[in-house]
């Protein structure tokens, strides 16, 4: 086997191993880490009230004793007056029984429904059949029938253990743990407030000299991250929660500090939290009120502030702050539920934020940030290649057209169609694409570029001045340009195949955008392009080629063109060049010089500086670029 191969593997099989026993930690080691995972998460929230302590002169220990105090107590009256609450409500519930009763009767009382009727027709169909399975003897019953349990050893008398009643401290066993686990997440958050910076130095010491910088990245990514995710998600529920309130308190629904209370602690808990909060105080306003209309308003108030909170508040609030995906937060859920139970929901959306950031500055831990990150892994330009592989149009054209939202057309064009063109040339080169696949791309992204020049010449025409008669001046073909200075004329020659003949298209539809009068060569014969051009007389020719450039073809272009031409401007387009360009110039033009552009943007500004308006003629101009020349098979 290769050496490389099985030291890949012991690689794999090793980080398997590791993977599997950290997870066999984090769920024995529950006791402890639960509460220092809250420690960690309160001491994220505290922090920055320590430090405002701290700078009006208070010393660390105090000022760390002072809000921990303040938090705990905060914690006991808010826990006191929920358990009150409880209470008042548990108390309450024997005078609801009328509504209770009226409620019950209400859905067992017969109706005409189908449903109804269906149930009774069933009923009676049964006890039909019932009638007729007993119009037989019943056979009498046998002498071991007849015989009680117990009577004969085929039947002996059946013991069971009952077990002993459980006493206080068994009954207390359920509250104990959760009050171990407030308490050391109180003292941890005590101690972590009182050492962070020790702590902090020493996680980095643990990291070695060699990482020093990127760990130090690491730790303040994910402090920003989870402080800043961890109040806001606080501010959020807050006015969640007094919004609850408010709505339930003119509903009339009693103890409604206790449900909005709830429902801001619920909020924290991803997914289940808010169909628990609703429930709640719905099941309980069926048990207080006599009809139905308070029930149906009640959870119609969650609904609604769930709806607004869930699509328009945490999207703008929270943004990009936590860097997780939609599924990455499903999968955290479920992944902390298994783990440590109902409480690892609560921790799940901080924790996978710290792996997230650990892969996003440790190489070895980047399959994390893949996995559970919200970036693109793969650029546009290569989605739109892999689609076009997988003969996949309307996914290709959803990539440019939610492009085209934020950026303009040139800057798609440079950013996506041209990389992606430039790809397929390289991997039809090294003759990893048939040739079959090589025209389905060119003629799909041919049709796009055709609809996008469309839409972009009905905008222009939709900005242009009307006319004398009210019309749109820029949708009359036989109009003149109402400006007394013509805009420049450029002719855009490819110089050797149908991807070069593509982009020149793409060139002189964002020329025209740019003001400029486009006009696109076919590929055809050198004399021909250059009687085409002589005919033209324009003010500036482009020649566009991609790499790997035909430099040799460019350069007989060139050399044609300035010999019928002397005095014409001429700029070479290289698309998406990433080598020297002053060495493809020379490669090109041999002495003269010329410019180069690597991308449209740069083309237009070469364009703007090389030529400049002139005075208007009366000669007809055309909305969209023109196609002159006859294409021809062959080309010199």
């Amino acid at each position: 086997m290769n050496p490389s191969a099985t030291a890949r593997m012991l690689s794999q099989l090793w980080f398997i191993t590791i993977a599997v026993l950290a997870i066999a930690v984090l769920y024995l080691a529950k006791v402890l880490l639960l509460p220092l995972g809250f420690a960690v998460l309160f001491a994220f929230l505290l922090a920055p009230v320590v430090a405002m302590l701290e700078r009006l002169r208070f010393p660390r220990p105090i000022a760390a004793l002072c809000v921990i105090l303040a938090f705990a107590g905060l914690l006991s009256v808010c826990t006191w007056t929920i358990f009150t609450q409880l209470v008042a409500i548990a108390n309450d519930l024997p005078t609801y029984g009328g509504n209770i009763a009226q409620k019950m009767k209400t859905l067992h009382s017969p109706s005409n429904s189908a449903y109804s009727r269906a149930q009774r027709e069933i009923e009676q169909i049964s006890n039909e059949l019932g009638i007729a399975n007993s119009t037989g003897a019943i056979p009498p019953p046998s002498e071991s029938e007849a015989k009680p349990l117990g009577a004969s050893p085929d039947h002996p008398v059946q013991v069971r253990e009952v077990g002993r009643p459980t006493g206080r401290l068994d009954q207390l066993g359920g509250v104990i743990e959760p009050l171990t686990t407030a308490l050391l997440s109180v003292v941890f958050t005590f101690f972590v407030l009182l050492q962070r910076e020790d702590l902090r130095n020493r996680l980095i010491h643990l990291s070695g000299d060699r990482n020093l910088s990127r760990m130090t990245q690491a730790m303040s990514d994910a402090s920003r991250r989870i402080s800043r995710y961890f109040l806001l998600q606080v501010a959020v529920n807050v006015a969640y929660g007094a919004l609850v309130c408010i709505a339930l308190y003119f509903i009339g629904l009693p103890h409604w500090f206790l449900f909005g209370a709830l429902a801001f602690l619920c909020r924290f808990v991803p997914y289940v939290g808010a169909p628990i909060a609703a429930l709640t105080p719905t099941v309980l306003s069926l048990a207080v009120f006599s009809g139905w209309r308070h029930s149906a308003e009640i959870f119609g108030v969650f609904v609604l502030l769930e709806i607004v909170t869930a699509n328009y508040v945490e999207p703008h609030v929270y943004g990009k702050h936590t860097g997780l995906s939609t599924l990455a937060v499903l999968i955290a859920a479920a992944f902390w539920t298994l783990i440590w139970g109902p409480v690892g929901l609560i921790l799940s959306v901080p924790l996978t934020v710290c792996l997230v950031v650990m892969g996003s500055h440790v190489p070895s831990l980047e399959f994390l940030t893949v996995l559970l990150g919200d970036q693109p892994v793969i650029p546009p330009y290569t989605a739109f290649f892999q689609r076009m592989l997988a003969h996949d149009e309307r996914e290709a054209s959803d990539i440019l057209q939610n492009c085209l939202k934020s950026e303009s057309l040139a800057a798609v064009y440079d950013s996506i169609l041209i990389p992606a063109l430039t790809l397929v040339e390289m991997e039809r080169q090294k003759g990893e694409l048939e040739e079959s696949t090589v025209r389905f791309i060119r003629t799909s992204t041919s049709e796009m570029v055709d609809e996008l020049g469309f839409r972009a010449a009905e905008e222009k025409a939709e900005l242009a001045p009307a006319g004398p008669n009210g019309e749109n001046a820029g949708t009359d073909s036989q109009s003149l340009i109402a400006s007394p200075m013509a805009a420049p004329s450029v002719v855009v020659i490819p110089v050797r195949d149908g991807s070069d003949d593509l982009i020149s298209t793409m060139l002189s539809q964002v020329l025209d955008q740019a003001g400029f009068r486009a006009t696109c060569i076919p590929i055809q014969r050198i004399d021909e392009t250059v009687a085409a051009v002589a005919e033209q007389k324009p003010d500036l020719v482009f020649l566009s080629g991609m790499p790997p450039v035909a430099m040799a073809r460019a350069n007989r272009i060139f050399r044609s063109l300035r010999r019928a031409n002397p005095a014409l401007k001429i700029v070479m387009g290289i698309w998406h060049y990433n080598e020297d360009p002053a060495k493809a110039a020379q490669m090109i033009s041999r002495t003269e010089e010329l410019h180069i552009s690597t991308s449209l943007s740069d083309a237009i500004s070469e364009a703007q500086a090389h030529v400049e308006p002139h005075p208007a003629v009366a000669e007809p101009l055309d909305e969209s670029p023109q196609l002159v020349g006859t294409p021809s098979d062959s080309a010199a």
